[in-house]
């Protein structure tokens, strides 16, 4: 499988249209809220775990290129640095 070469704003981009269109209605439940989901970019395939990480190694294992991007479940941001995450109420 060849890379497609984007720039990180494309590949978040690509990372939202997929998960607003179809991933979010299987993946946000009230067990997975709070925990990262994955998603291949080029596959649509994603994965689901605490942090992200054994996702993102699942993954590059089943494609060595893969273009991933994170989304924490029921977030408006993955990460925070002053301790305080907004909930994505939809």
């Amino acid at each position: 499988m060849q890379a497609i070469l984007l720039s990180s704003e494309e590949v978040a981009k690509r990372a939202k249209q997929l998960y607003e269109n179809g991933i979010r209605q299987q993946v946000e439940t009230p067990e997975n809220i709070g925990k990262m989901v994955i998603i291949d970019i080029e596959t649509g395939e994603y994965a689901i775990d605490k942090i992200g990480r054994e996702s993102a190694h699942y993954l590059r294992n089943k494609n060595r290129l893969a273009r991933l991007f994170g989304i924490r479940i029921g977030y408006k941001f993955a990460v925070s640095f002053c301790g305080d995450m907004e909930r994505d109420i939809r």
